[in-house]
């Protein structure tokens, strides 16, 4: 194991949310270790709390009961070095491609950055997600695919230390989402950055992942794990994938049964 997966970048301890007004918690005792340069996919049934657990792993959401440690400081609010991406890639429309990647580089919490930094580090995030050509161009130009990947570059100018994404590729066609994901594997390659993706593809999460969680139970919790020790890219590996992905869904309708 290289010295990188020794280390823990984010770390969540028995984490506990609670939601005003339910009869029971939405989350329970959630832990997790997460090193840099890893890619965790987090699976569950639709409503059993993985975009919940997200947001409390990005800060906007602080937990009724545990802890959130980024570097081994607890997190009790936003953190500069955690960026998170949604399914909507949520870009201002009236700011070109190039303005919506450099958009809250000087928010208050955000490391003061020179001009000439900043500029660099927009054109440095522009070019990882190849969209050189259309930096100029405006939201309502870009196609579903070109979107996702300015939204991707928005959160690669911050220099994240992880990258939280929420389902970001679930709206976009097989292709575009194929490449979407060759391209997320290949800026966590690059960025030695360590990422969490929610998604409700089990596939996707087999090709892309290191690690796969599976959330399950009322409330719900880490109910599974499997390590994905295979080679990338993984389309050729049928067989070892697909005995996976039956162990995943076999406990996954286990749990729904016994819920």
């Amino acid at each position: 194991m290289s010295e990188d997966r020794q280390q823990t970048v984010l770390a969540a301890r028995q984490v506990a949310l609670r939601y005003a007004g339910a009869e029971r918690p939405v989350l329970a005792n959630f832990s997790i270790d997460i090193a840099p340069g890893e890619i965790v996919s987090v699976l569950g049934s639709s409503g059993i709390g993985k975009s919940s657990l997200l947001r409390v792993l990005a800060g906007l959401h602080r937990p009724d009961a545990g802890v959130v440690e980024v570097d081994g400081v607890l997190l009790e609010d936003v953190h500069p070095r955690l960026a998170i991406a949604f399914q909507n890639p949520g870009l201002l429309p009236w700011l070109d491609l190039e303005g919506n990647v450099a958009f809250g580089l000087d928010f208050r919490r955000q490391p003061h950055l020179s001009a000439s930094e900043r500029e660099k580090r927009v054109d440095n995030a522009i070019r990882e997600v190849g969209l050189n050509h259309a930096r100029r161009l405006r939201p309502a130009a870009l196609s579903g695919g070109m979107a996702q990947r300015a939204a991707l570059a928005r959160c690669l100018a911050r220099q994240p230390q992880v990258l939280l994404l929420d389902e970001p590729f679930g709206a976009l066609d097989e292709v575009t989402r194929t490449e979407m994901q060759q391209l997320m594997v290949q800026v966590v390659t690059d960025y030695r950055t360590a990422a969490v993706l929610v998604t409700h593809d089990i596939d996707e999460a087999l090709l892309v992942s290191d690690r796969v969680l599976l959330l399950g139970g009322t409330p719900a919790g880490n109910i599974g794990e499997w390590r994905i020790n295979l080679p990338r890219p993984r389309e050729d590996y049928v067989a070892e994938l697909g005995q996976i992905r039956i162990e995943i869904v076999s406990t996954l309708r286990k749990a729904i049964r016994n819920t």
